[in-house]
């Protein structure tokens, strides 16, 4: 007879056993601590757990653009960091710095047990998930701050996903208020959320400043889906990109990174249906600014590069009414619909299943549209605050928090 245990079930089974070996690991280490300080005298081994005071996690090398201009300005106060990664291509690990570590931390749940034991004053990340699932707090850390990786509404992370962090750093001031109710709800303490900026746009602003754009015959048109049922490629798939090999646009398709693992079906059956060509391209690269910045139109749904796109490089977007099914969501908790969905009418041109198949005037009318340009810009001041100063605001703060902590 074969035990049988679901996946819920396995994953509960091992969120247990993961705290469980990290409170024997936690007390064997204090013991380990107390045996040296009497072996020496009294006077202690020396240990280097405090060498990085700050500690910045993340679980994927795609994201290494959020934090390149917090450790490049880190590096320049100074201050020692310790950036753990999971991905073992990781930009970072090729970086050289003085002050910053840049370390690969295994994969997986090998990344989240190390970070489970992690000795810092202050854990930085842009991972959700903190003490909901493998990700547990660790008793060794004062404070974990939270760093967005794009401009969106904070409550599309699947639930719970930002509950027990400390500070969740925001881009712009219209994040806090969904958030506020999230906390009086699940009457969870109240954070800190501090308006930051995001360090990478800064950075993608500057090199477009300088790079321009690229001179092309035909307009792009870039097809840049957000991940799962609700996303693009899973409610319209072939009826989209049929319907835009019909028009006289280059076509680029990029995946949300996420799909090529979570939707590996999905993305397989089309690239092999729909494979590179001279009308066609699937782009897989993990820097995204060479495609945005060529591309003359953006197609997207709820994903965070609408904002990118149009903040930036001040083009136009069209986003897909795919019908958005917020119950795996925070966002399914609260009343009003999220913030992205009601400024994207003054953005961009709506596609929906009525018109898909005759996307090319929809193509034309955003291209055309000076109305567009206006909404862009004003959902810029809302969304976007510090602009060119994002690194900075965020060390500011990092360094000031933990000279709180120490005093405190």
């Amino acid at each position: 007879m074969r035990l049988y245990i679901d996946p819920g079930t396995g994953s509960m089974l091992f969120t247990i056993l993961i705290g469980v070996l990290g409170a024997l690991i936690y007390a064997l280490r204090n013991v380990l601590v107390k045996a040296r300080f009497l072996f020496s005298g009294g006077k202690g081994a020396k240990s280097d757990d405090h060498e990085y005071p700050y500690v910045i996690f993340t679980d994927s090398k795609r994201y290494w653009n959020v934090f390149e201009p917090i450790c490049d300005e880190m590096e320049k106060r100074g201050e020692k960091v310790l950036y753990l990664t999971a991905s073992e291509d990781d930009p970072a690990l090729k970086k050289t710095y003085k002050n910053i570590k840049t370390e690969f931390a295994g994969t997986g749940n090998r990344a989240f047990a190390r970070m489970n034991m992690i000795k810092a004053d202050l854990v930085l990340s842009s991972t959700p998930g903190l003490d909901v699932y493998q990700w547990k707090r660790s008793r060794d850390v004062k404070k974990y701050v939270h760093i967005p990786h794009g401009i969106y509404d904070l409550t599309l992370y699947r639930m719970f996903g930002l509950d027990y962090y400390d500070t969740i750093l925001l881009t712009g001031p219209f994040q806090e208020e969904a958030l506020r109710k999230l906390e009086q709800m699940r009457n969870l303490p109240a954070k800190e959320m501090p308006v930051v900026g995001l360090p990478y746009l800064d950075t993608m602003m500057k090199r477009y400043e300088k790079d321009g754009k690229p001179a092309h015959e035909k307009p792009i048109v870039l097809l840049a889906p957000s991940w799962g049922p609700s996303a693009i490629l899973s409610r319209y798939g072939e009826k989209i990109i049929d319907a835009l090999l019909k028009t006289d646009y280059q076509i680029i398709i990029r995946p949300h990174p996420q799909s090529f693992e979570s939707e590996k079906d999905l993305i397989d059956r089309l690239t092999q249906k729909y494979q590179n060509s001279d009308r066609l391209e699937w782009d897989r690269s993990n820097d995204n600014y060479e495609t945005l910045r060529k591309s003359d139109i953006l197609i997207s749904d709820f994903s965070g590069v609408l904002f990118d796109f149009s903040f930036i490089f001040e083009r136009p977007v069209i986003y897909a009414d795919t019908s958005f099914d917020p119950s795996v969501y925070d966002a399914d908790w609260l009343d009003e619909k999220p913030w992205m969905f009601s400024v994207m009418d003054r953005m961009g041109v709506q596609l929906t299943q009525d018109n898909v198949e005759n996307i090319g005037p929809v193509i034309e009318e955003a291209l055309r549209s000076e109305n567009l340009k206006a909404g862009r810009e004003e959902a810029r001041q809302e969304a976007w605050q510090h602009i060119g100063h994002s690194a900075e605001k965020t060390a500011d703060y990092l360094i000031e928090t933990r000279k709180k902590l120490s005093n405190g």
